[in-house]
């Protein structure tokens, strides 16, 4: 019988539970940009078939380490060193997470940051600030400076000294003095951070696409964008917000 060929497609997109809970809002801005995907739901291991198929992007976002063998991680960190894009996005199995655990193998050791071997998962009540630290064209032009928006929490990684921290999540201490609201800085936590490996580009957001952890960013923007990927529901987000990721996506997966 002949071997029957790879299936083709842009991006391979593993985690956020399944297409028709978390994952609709990652799938469905892949959609919105034009991109092809194939998806691997959290609880399925990626298999030889899709690694070897001519993807330009991984994304790995809520999805553990343990469900991508070894063997199928140095192999798509192989396909990253010679052109093709890395990104993990934030979540409770992103980094090491809870039962993520990245943390030195092939692929997390490929990421612009530094990954702990404990839980880094933080859940964050007071405000949690996206604030811009370089030039990019990931964030250039975006109202970083006169309209930030916030997230509800991250993982916890450092990032490495080689690499560009575009975005950092900025904790203050809110307090009122009678009817004037008084904010403190309070810690600084990495937020997006890429990177170049040979011929391919690394990031990482440590916060989430979805909510949670996403928070008000979900909704960053005047205008509103419905989007709807095949398999997963419709979502209505921000326009700022399907701008910025749509720019992450395609600039690590080396597209104009």
């Amino acid at each position: 019988m002949p071997t029957q060929a790879a299936p083709r497609f842009d991006v391979l997109y593993c985690g956020d539970t399944t297409l028709d809970t978390a994952a609709s809002y990652l799938a469905g801005l892949l959609a919105h940009a034009g991109f092809s995907f194939h998806y691997v739901p959290s609880d399925k291991a990626v298999d030889e078939k899709a690694v070897s198929a001519p993807w330009s992007l991984l994304i790995v976002s809520d999805y553990p380490a343990p469900r991508f063998s070894k063997e199928l991680q140095t192999a798509a960190a192989a396909r990253v060193q010679n052109g093709a894009g890395l990104v993990m996005m934030g979540g409770w199995e992103s980094f090491h997470g809870l039962g993520g655990d990245w943390d030195g193998t092939p692929l997390g050791d490929l990421l612009p940051v530094t990954i702990s071997n404990t839980d880094d998962r933080w859940n964050c009540d007071k405000p949690l600030i996206v604030k811009q630290r370089a030039g990019h064209p990931i964030v250039d032009a975006l109202p970083f400076g006169n309209r930030p928006p916030l997230v509800g929490g991250l993982n916890k990684v450092t990032a490495k000294p080689a690499d560009k921290v575009l975005l950092t999540a900025e904790q203050f201490q809110l307090s009122w003095e009678g009817d004037t609201p008084k904010l403190a800085p309070a810690a600084s936590y990495p937020l997006l951070v890429v990177g170049r490996r040979g011929n391919g580009r690394v990031a990482t957001f440590t916060s989430d696409v979805a909510p949670h952890w996403v928070g008000p960013l979900v909704d960053w923007g005047d205008a509103r964008v419905t989007a709807k990927a095949p398999g997963g529901n419709e979502i209505e987000v921000g326009d700022l917000y399907t701008e910025f990721f749509t720019r992450l996506v395609s600039w690590t997966a080396g597209r104009p």
